[in-house]
C-alpha cells in the first residue's frame, strides 16, 4: 500500500485534475476502515508528501463516507454512513460524531492546506452532531484564516441551538469575522478584507429577512470589519433596507444608531437617490445623504470647470494653468494680481495729473516752455527723459541766434537794384 503513495509530482497541484491513476488511488484509501486511514495519513506526512495534497486526500475520504460533506447534493456514495448499516439514528450520529472529530485531528495544520469551503461543510457537520467544543473552536479557527475564500452558500450555516431563535447561525459568523479582522496585517490582505466585507454584506442581506434576527446582532456583525473594507456600502444599505423591512417596530432612535453604520460618501448615485426617497430612514440620515450629493456634486462642477477652461480659478481671467495650483500659489497670484491693480491705478492717476498740466502750459501761449517746472511723479522716469531731451534740442537751437553772436557779425546792407531808367 505504501508503494502506492508515490505519486508524480504533476498530480498534486490543487485545482487540476487528477490523472485516472491517481484518481483509482483515492478511491482505493477510500476503502480503508477509519483506523486504517488514520495510518495511511500519518505515513503520508512522514513521506514530506505536501499539505495540500494530504487535505485532497482527507476531503475526497470524508465525501466518500458522509456525502454532506462533498457539497454535491445529488453525489452519495454506496459506502456512506447512513447506509452502511440499518442502525438507529443515535447511533448512525454518534459514528457521524466519532467520525468528524478524527477528520478534524488529522487536519494538516498549515494554512490553506484545506479548502475553505470543506471546512464551513464539516463545522456545519459538527455543529449538527454535537461534537466536543475543542473541535469546533480549532474549525473556526482554521476557516478565519482564509474567510476571504468562503463561498455565502456554506456560510449559511442553520442553527441548531434551541436556545437561539434565528435560522442561521449568525453569533457563529460574527465569531468567524472577528476572528479575521484580528489578524496580523501581514496574515491578510488588503483583497482578503475587501472580499470578506462584501460576503457580509451579502449574508445580512440574507439574514435580515428573519424576524427574530436582533438589532444587536446586526450591529455587531455590519461593524466587525473595520470602515476601510468597504469601498461602497451599497451592499450595506441594501441590507439595512431589507432589515427594517423585516423589522417595521424599530424605534426611531435604533433606526438612527443602525443608520450610522452607513457612510453616506460611499454611497452611488443610484443608493443615494434611493435612500433619499427612503421613508424608512430617519429624517437626519436622509438629509445627510442629500448633503453629501451636493457636497459631490459642487466638486464635480468644480473640476469639470478648471479642467475645460469654462471658469477661469483666478478673478482676473488669466489662462488655466496645465496643472492644479497649491493653496500657497493660488494666495502669491492673487497677491500679484492685486499690486498690478494698484500699479494701474498710480499710473492712470499720474497720466491725468500730467495732462493737467499740458492743458495750463498750453493756455499760457509762451514762447517757448519751461519743462523743468511740470510736476511730474519720479515714477514715469522714462517720459521725463524724454521731456529733457526736447528741451535740451529747443535751448541749442535757440541759442544759436543770441545778441551776442549778432553784434559782432558786421551788417551789410542790402543791395539797391540799379535802375535803367
Amino acid at each position: 500500500m505504501m508503494n502506492k503513495l508515490a505519486l508524480p509530482e504533476s498530480s498534486t497541484f490543487p485545482g487540476k485534475p487528477m490523472p485516472p491513476t491517481a484518481e483509482c488511488w483515492f478511491d482505493d484509501a477510500c476503502i480503508l476502515d477509519m483506523d486504517y486511514f488514520v495510518k495511511t495519513i500519518s505515513g503520508i506526512k512522514a513521506k514530506g508528501v505536501r499539505p495540500d495534497l494530504v487535505g485532497s486526500i482527507i476531503a475526497h475520504y470524508a465525501s466518500k463516507w458522509l456525502p454532506d460533506l462533498s457539497g454535491n447534493d445529488t453525489e452519495k456514495g454506496p459506502m456512506s454512513l447512513q447506509e452502511s448499516s440499518p442502525e438507529s439514528v443515535t447511533v448512525s450520529w454518534m459514528k457521524k460524531r466519532f467520525f468528524v472529530e478524527t477528520l478534524v485531528g488529522i487536519l494538516p495544520p498549515e494554512r490553506d492546506s484545506i479548502p475553505c469551503n470543506f471546512l464551513l461543510r464539516l463545522l456545519r457537520t459538527a455543529n449538527m452532531v454535537g461534537v466536543e467544543p475543542s473541535y469546533k473552536a480549532e474549525l473556526e479557527k482554521r476557516i478565519s484564516w482564509q474567510l476571504d475564500q468562503a463561498s455565502l452558500k456554506e456560510l449559511m450555516i442553520p442553527s441548531f441551538s434551541h436556545t437561539c431563535g434565528t435560522l442561521l447561525d449568525v453569533e457563529l459568523v460574527i465569531r468567524l469575522v472577528k476572528r479575521f479582522a484580528s489578524l496580523d496585517e501581514g496574515t491578510r490582505s488588503g483583497i482578503a478584507v475587501v472580499k470578506v466585507a462584501k460576503l457580509v454584506d451579502s449574508y445580512l442581506a440574507e439574514a435580515a429577512l428573519d424576524t427574530n434576527l436582533s438589532l444587536e446582532d446586526f450591529i455587531a456583525l455590519g461593524a466587525a470589519l473595520p470602515s476601510h473594507a468597504r469601498a461602497m456600502d451599497d451592499g450595506l444599505y441594501r441590507a439595512i433596507d431589507t432589515y427594517l423591512k423585516a423589522h417595521p417596530g424599530v424605534s426611531k432612535q435604533d433606526r438612527k444608531v443602525l443608520c450610522r453604520l452607513i457612510d453616506s460618501r460611499k454611497l452611488s448615485p443610484e443608493a443615494s437617490l434611493h435612500a433619499a426617497q427612503n421613508e424608512r430612514l430617519p429624517v437626519r440620515a436622509v438629509i445627510q445623504v442629500l448633503f453629501c450629493e451636493q457636497s459631490k456634486l459642487n466638486r464635480h462642477v468644480d473640476w469639470s470647470g478648471s479642467f475645460n477652461g469654462t471658469r477661469s480659478p483666478n478673478p482676473a481671467g488669466l489662462e488655466a494653468p496645465v496643472r492644479c495650483m497649491s493653496k500657497r500659489e493660488m494666495n502669491a497670484q492673487q497677491m500679484e494680481i492685486k499690486k498690478l491693480k494698484e500699479e494701474l491705478l498710480r499710473v492712470q492717476s499720474q497720466c491725468v495729473a500730467m495732462q493737467m498740466q499740458m492743458e495750463k502750459l498750453v493756455d499760457k501761449k509762451k514762447g517757448f516752455f519751461r519743462w523743468k517746472k511740470l510736476g511730474i511723479m519720479p515714477s514715469l522716469k522714462s517720459s521725463v527723459s524724454v521731456f529733457e531731451k526736447i528741451e535740451e534740442e529747443r535751448e541749442a537751437n535757440f541759442g544759436r541766434q543770441t545778441p551776442i553772436d549778432i553784434k559782432s557779425k558786421p551788417v551789410r546792407p542790402p543791395k539797391w537794384r540799379k535802375s535803367m531808367s
